[in-house]
């Protein structure tokens, strides 16, 4: 039998098993390994093809009957053997994860570059093998599974009946000058942001941070759009809502407008619609990220939407095409001007943008999964946008 520290110093040539101490709700990481939703910090690590968990007695029947998991340890019982190993340190993950390693004869764990700081150094003075992942810690998140593509189908089902409400709220409401009014009050960027969210709420999901904004509020991307929309401006609506069961999003971006268009926005909301789907068009197999995103550029190119950068902010198209999608809203890979090929399985959204004060900001978005045969769309609702 190896002595307990010569154990955790073994160099091995393949990849170390991951390791993490996290909660699901805000580490992707953790959620993407476990499968299975856990609110508070808990420890989990992979040995061989098995996956690991160590649960408190709260959770320890929950999470074994969840079945995510090849072996779910109580927490209570490791806890003590690590009061054996070391009667004279308080025992807390770090001493925990040690005796683990040690019983399960682990040479050690890789960790993401967010691992806890303080949870590091000390599993480095037990002598326990850590190494950075220096990048992804699990980069095959970034080839997803029917299973998984399945999930974010239905967190773009979500989306579509955000959309639906919008639109709903936007034929029944009324134009009195330069008001929007619905049941007698102006309607506002929260008066709709609340109906998405209670219906998207009692579908199994959850719409945090969705964004209206109306007007030049449209024109900042992250703006999630406050106060009054007006008749005869263009209301961005971007909704990435989270599938409660599964963890997965969904994001779609809409353009609408209540009144009438003028010109120069059917204009700016055609071209937008047309450089969409000329970045669809090019998503396969194999193709760079690079080339999907200069699709977009020549159709702004060739229709004389220029973009301008000063200290006081850009207008035009000034962000990427898309990026990753998944138990993330925003993950490997994106699709923008830096060089990433697309690999068979990834899932990305395609979503440009003009955006010019004055005139108004339109975003049109949807979200496919890389194949050999082009772009599967994993979302769907129609481009009506015009509403009288």
């Amino acid at each position: 039998m190896l002595h307990r520290q010569s154990i955790l110093h073994i160099v091995t040539k393949s990849i170390l098993p991951p390791l993490l101490y996290a909660d699901t709700g805000s580490n992707t990481d953790q959620l993407y390994f476990s499968r299975v939703q856990v609110h508070d910090p808990f420890i989990a690590f992979g040995t061989g093809k098995k996956r690991i968990t160590v649960q408190s007695a709260l959770e320890f029947g929950r999470i074994a009957k969840a079945r995510s998991f090849d072996q779910v340890l109580p927490l209570e019982k490791w806890a003590d053997r690590a009061r054996k190993a070391y009667p004279d340190r308080k025992i807390g993950p770090a001493e925990v994860i040690a005796e683990l390693a040690q019983a399960y004869r682990v040479p050690g764990f890789r960790v993401a570059d967010d691992f806890p700081a303080t949870l590091f150094v000390k599993l480095r003075e037990l002598g326990v093998k850590i190494e950075l992942a220096g990048g992804p810690l699990f980069p095959e998140r970034e080839i997803k599974s029917p299973k998984e593509a399945a999930a974010i189908r239905e967190g773009n089902r979500l989306s579509s009946i955000g959309f639906s409400v919008v639109e709903d709220i936007l034929h029944r409401t009324r134009i009195r000058k330069r008001e929007l009014m619905l049941d007698g009050k102006p309607l506002t960027s929260e008066r709709v942001l609340t109906a998405i969210e209670i219906a998207i709420l009692s579908a199994g999901g959850r719409a945090d941070n969705t964004i209206v904004a109306g007007g030049n509020q449209g024109c900042d991307p992250h703006e999630r759009g406050h106060g009054p929309l007006r008749p005869n401006e263009m209301i961005i609506v971007d909704i990435f809502p989270q599938v409660t069961k599964t963890g997965y999003f969904g994001d779609m971006t809409r353009t609408y407008l209540k009144g009438r268009a003028s010109e120069a926005q059917r204009k700016l909301y055609h071209t937008v619609h047309t450089a969409q789907q000329a970045a669809i068009k090019a998503v396969r197999t194999g193709v760079d990220g690079r080339d999907v995103h200069q699709q977009v550029l020549n159709v702004f190119a060739a229709t004389g939407y220029e973009t301008k950068r000063s200290k006081t902010g850009s207008v035009g198209f000034f962000h990427g095409t898309g990026h990753g999608l998944g138990v993330a809203i925003h993950e490997p890979p994106r699709v923008s001007a830096v060089a990433h090929i697309l690999q068979k399985g990834t899932v990305v959204t395609i979503e440009p943008g003009l955006y010019y004060p004055g005139l108004g900001g339109c975003r049109i978005e949807d979200v496919v999964q890389v194949t050999d045969r082009g772009a599967k769309l994993l979302s769907s609702h129609h481009y009506e946008w015009e509403i009288k």
